[in-house]
């Protein structure tokens, strides 16, 4: 069982928006799915058949987003320029969640596994946010010339974004690479999880 960071496609709504540049935070959503076992071997097997499948296999919990963007073009002598970009972002954690009460000692050891994983999601809720970040520093002010329709500027901004989201998606998979691998941090969590 993998523990992947899914970051699903960016959706870039191309809407227009006035005003000076404003001030914005993310939101977060946490959605869980249910596991069952009065064990932590039960429960670390209810993870495995009842967590999400991503293309990479199962998964333990993983961090994907909801990206939407109110941007302002303006033509400027016959090019155009990108005045304004705010990104309106949802960082989604999917996490497991046991569906009854666990005895002691399994609650304790649940405790302590949830919360390496849910800091670990958080650590790419952050790659997400600087990202974002960085797409937001790239948009603004951009220019484009010849370009009166504000046309050209969109596939400019698109390919300069696209470089961006493989960055982020390079660093993310860098990241569960070093925290599953033998000895990793989530390697660890699970270990202690299931022998204690």
């Amino acid at each position: 069982m993998k523990l992947v960071s899914w970051v699903a496609g960016v959706a870039l709504g191309l809407g227009l928006a006035t005003g000076a540049q404003a001030e914005w935070k993310p939101s977060e959503r946490i959605e869980t799915y249910a596991v069952s076992g009065r064990t932590p071997i039960e429960l670390y097997r209810s993870i495995g058949e009842n967590g999400p499948k991503l293309s990479l296999g199962p998964t333990i919990a993983y961090t994907t987003f909801d990206l939407k963007w109110s941007r302002k073009y303006v033509p400027e002598g016959g090019g155009c320029r990108l005045a304004r970009a705010v990104p309106h972002l949802t960082i989604i954690y999917k996490l497991p969640k046991p569906s009854g009460s666990l005895p002691p000692d399994t609650q304790k050891r649940w405790d302590v596994f949830i919360a390496g994983i849910k800091a670990h999601e958080r650590v790419h809720g952050e790659m997400i946010l600087d990202m974002v970040k960085k797409i937001e520093a790239v948009s603004i002010g951009l220019t484009v010339a010849d370009d009166p329709g504000c046309r050209k500027i969109r596939e400019e901004l698109t390919k300069r974004l696209a470089a961006l989201s493989q960055q982020q998606r390079s660093k993310s998979r860098d990241f569960d690479k070093r925290e599953m691998s033998d000895g990793g941090n989530v390697h660890r969590l699970v270990l202690g999880l299931v022998n204690g």
